[in-house]
């Protein structure tokens, strides 16, 4: 491996580590470890270790409660707890950033460069299903595998974007009580991990990254409430997009400081030294900058990271007071989803009404990894509102205007699903034919490019509502009116994520009071669900995306 690293950055390492040089080009020659993360929204560490068979061979990562190393030659991506979203798979280190966040249930956080999504989902276990998760990328193709990991996890409090962060400032000024930057960067920290950031090294100038990045924290600071917490990351050991980048925000942004971090778990200091004269700041300010921590490979189980956590200062207004604001601005308006422009309804029309679906073919697998031309193309990716997108699902465009709303369809169907569905939490809002549960305090996204305007629960077709997987997925197994539970060993369980039609007997269902056994059911593996089925006369018809399946 160290034969492969690009000469001008070895030298620069050298500079800058000094006696410890040997050891990190050391790093690069041993084994590398992996990390998983148990997705406190399903259940925790304990639980998850008496559950799986892996539960005795894994290891605590010190800074990340549930962060778990597991050892090379486990696969746990194919294993059904991945299915049933009780883990995320995430490098040990990336799980720093979110746990210096602090987040708390009920906060407002936002996650400003988040696909594929590991740190979202990290930020989501920690609000526990209360306040409110805006999760964002501006690589349209990044955000499906972002959307994706977000449902996998049952997460019913996030609504997902694909905008710039300049648009997405305009709708929330001083709105969030925790923003996370994971910034794009140079990659330098990943070069053990994945060999083809190396030749992205080269092609990718640190002082293009830097400008991006720098353009981002100016647009992330004006959506920080007084009070806030920000915290700022990159996987790269270059000064100039860490210690610098930091000296130069803080010049600019009188308001900010560094709320310095206790340097354990085998991290460093940062060092104010690499930052000097290239921002105007007193003394104070500048040596705050030791508060960050970078993270060493040849340090720690893990890759390279930096991470700095800002605070902004003041205390920020009443949420009754913008809760007014917020119930004034939310109408029916146009507004600029991923797919194009649909027609938002929020409440139920009884008027005769045209509404398009979306066509959504089945989510795949984006980029794992956060590239520099993501960032730099991004006034690119902004889709065309092309005719004929919004065709029914046998192509054809659909035709609502003598069938009810898709909210009123939703309320109509809600408790054949879930139990008491229709009075959950959430102001229930319909994207085209699409129904979403969103929080109450959200604004308006009008003018945003959304992909997710909420907990996607399912959508209107011809006159009859069809739940989503979404919806499936942040359900409890006691939530649905109808389930059915296997072991994560039985071959029912296998056949069901393969996608295959079950036969069942009726004695195995669990069935909600007064309902009938015929309907929507919940599949589950050791408590958890996989899914939905359609289940009539013994038979279990497999309603699991293809997307979604064993592959």
């Amino acid at each position: 491996m160290n034969g492969n690293l690009p000469r001008n950055f070895t030298e620069k390492m050298e500079k800058l580590l000094g006696d410890e040089f040997d050891s990190f080009m050391s790093s690069y020659d041993a084994p590398r470890v992996y990390g998983l993360r148990i997705n406190r929204l399903k259940l925790d560490v304990e639980q998850w270790k008496k559950l799986s068979n892996m539960g005795e061979e894994v290891r605590e990562i010190p800074w990340a409660p549930d962060g778990l190393y597991y050892k090379e030659g486990e696969r746990p991506g194919k294993h059904p707890h991945y299915h049933a979203g009780l883990y995320y798979i995430q490098e040990p280190s990336a799980m720093a950033p979110v746990e210096l966040l602090d987040v708390q249930p009920g906060q407002r956080v936002l996650d400003l460069c988040a696909a594929p999504g590991g740190k979202s989902t990290q930020i989501a276990g920690k609000l526990q299903g209360s306040g409110v998760l805006v999760t964002n990328d501006n690589a349209r193709e990044r955000t499906k595998a972002l959307a994706k990991n977000i449902e996998l996890a049952g997460v019913r409090n996030a609504v997902v974007l694909n905008d710039e962060p300049a648009a997405i400032a305009a709708v929330f000024p001083q709105w969030f009580d925790r923003i996370l930057i994971d910034a794009p960067c140079s990659g330098e920290g990943m070069f053990r991990k994945d060999d083809s950031m190396i030749a992205e090294w080269e092609k990718h100038s640190i002082e293009k990254c830097s400008f991006m990045q720098r353009d981002i924290m100016q647009h992330a600071a004006a959506m920080l409430a007084p009070g806030g917490r920000m915290v700022y990351s990159t996987c790269t050991f270059s000064p100039e997009e860490n210690e610098q980048q930091i000296a130069q925000f803080l010049a600019d942004h009188e308001d900010f400081f560094v709320e310095a971090i206790s340097p354990q778990h085998g991290w460093r200091s940062g060092r104010a030294d690499l930052a000097e004269g290239m921002a105007q700041l007193d003394a104070e300010r500048l040596q705050s900058i030791q508060g960050t921590v970078r993270l060493w490979p040849h340090l720690i189980e893990g890759e390279g990271h930096y991470a700095a956590v800002l605070r902004r200062s003041g205390e920020r207004t009443s949420i009754i007071e913008e809760e007014v604001v917020v119930a004034a601005s939310v109408k029916s308006k146009s507004v600029q989803s991923a797919g194009g422009s649909l027609k938002r309804e929020v409440v139920p029309s009884s008027g005769k009404r045209q509404e398009k679906k979306q066509d959504h073919r089945d989510e795949r697998r984006a980029a794992k990894r956060q590239t520099r031309n993501d960032w730099a193309n991004a006034g690119l990716e902004r889709p065309a509102n092309k005719k004929g997108a919004g065709s029914g699902r046998d192509g054809a465009a659909m035709n609502l205007s003598e069938e009810a709303s898709p909210i009123e369809l939703w309320h109509q169907y809600a408790d054949q699903f879930a139990i008491n569905a229709r009075s959950w939490p959430g102001r229930v809002v319909a994207y085209g034919s699409r129904v979403y549960i969103q929080p109450v305090e959200l604004p308006s996204l009008d003018g945003l490019r959304v992909v997710r305007a909420g907990w996607y629960v399912g959508e209107a077709f011809r006159g009859r509502f069809e739940p989503s997987h979404p919806l499936a997925m942040g359900l409890k197994p006691d939530e649905a009116v109808r389930s059915v539970n296997w072991s994560s060993s039985d071959e029912q369980t296998i056949r069901y994520l393969k996608g295959e039609t079950l036969f069942v007997d009726e004695s195995e269902l669990t069935v909600h009071a007064g309902a009938p056994s015929k309907g929507y059911i919940l599949v589950c593996t050791d408590g958890f669900p996989l899914g939905w089925g359609k289940y009539a006369a013994g038979m279990i018809k497999n309603e699991l995306p293809a997307g979604w399946r064993w592959m």
